[in-house]
Formats: structure tokens, sequence, C-alpha cells
């Protein structure tokens, strides 16, 4: 017969499965929301990036592991849903880099979750740009840097905001 902590380290792994599915699901739909709302600043390549707010409450919430996997299941569904291969290729380069970036900086302890947000913002446009200028061999590609620099500062606080407000107003016991 399993013992009392044998089953509730398998309901704290059974409820956090739980949560990052639900967390998945959530990405993606904000995802497809952002596909279909005509919002465009006429900057080719900028975006809010709402599905981020679920990526960057599971880094805080849960740890790496979960967001990681998270963001990773929302990439390569939406990817191939909304924006083909090579959309999912550069959406990728700049989940993965921007969500390592975010990780390193919260471990610090330095930044609040407004700052973390803002380095990922930037940090997923670089990843993007560096793909970019690979797939096309120029370096050039890095003149467009600024504006999608400035773009990730803004979408970055932005979001950083928002999921500050949605984090307060989760309850913690869900992540427990």
């Amino acid at each position: 017969m399993p013992s009392a902590t044998n089953r509730s380290k398998r309901t704290n792994r059974t409820k956090r499965l739980a949560i990052s599915a639900m967390f998945a699901a959530l990405a993606l739909i904000f995802s497809y929301v952002e596909a279909i709302i005509p919002f465009s600043v006429g900057i080719p390549g900028v975006k809010l990036g709402i599905a981020n707010l679920v990526v960057i409450i599971a880094l805080y919430e849960m740890n790496f592991r979960y967001a990681f996997t998270i963001n990773i299941i929302r990439i390569l569904v939406a990817g191939l849903l909304f924006n083909g291969l090579f959309g999912a290729v550069y959406s990728l380069s700049g989940g993965i880099l921007s969500l390592v970036i975010m990780w390193i900086l919260k471990k610090t302890d330095w930044f609040s979750m407004i700052g973390v947000s803002m380095a990922g913002g930037v940090a997923h446009n670089i990843g993007q740009l560096l793909i970019a200028a690979a797939v096309v061999s120029n370096l050039r590609m890095f003149l467009y840097f600024p504006i999608l620099m400035f773009s990730g500062i803004v979408s970055g606080i932005a979001i950083g905001v928002v999921a500050c407000v949605i984090d307060e107003k989760l309850p913690k016991y869900l992540f427990q």
C-alpha cells in the first residue's frame, strides 16, 4: 500500500500537470486571439505577445521546467496552426532565448516581474533577429534591432504589469 507521502507527491505532480495543461491551453488561446486581432503598428514583426502572460506567471509560480514546457507546447502548436513552419522556428528561437533570460534574471532577485518581462520581450526579438539574419545570411537585419528593442521594451512592460496584477489575484494554493 502506498504511503501518505507517496500519495501526496503523486497528487502534487498530477495537480501541476493539470495546471500546466490548462496554462498551455490558455497560452494557445491567447496566441489565437493575438493572431485574429487586427492589431498592427505598421511595423512587421511587432506584436504584443499576450501569450507570454501565461509563461511568465508559470515561471514565477511553478518553475523553469514547467514554464519551458508550456512555452514549447504553445509555440509549436500555435506556430503550426497560425504561422506555418517558419513562423514556428522564429517563435521558437525567440521564445527559448526569452525564457532563459527571464529565468536567469528572476534567479538574481534584482528585478521585478515587470523588469524580467521587459528583458524577455527584448530577448525574444533578439532571438528572432538572430534566426532571420542566419536565414538570409545578412547582418544588415540588425539595422532593424532598435525598432524591435523599443517594441520589446514597451510590450514587455505592458505584459509585466498585467502579469503582476494577475499573479497577485491568483490563489497561491493552486501552485503548492
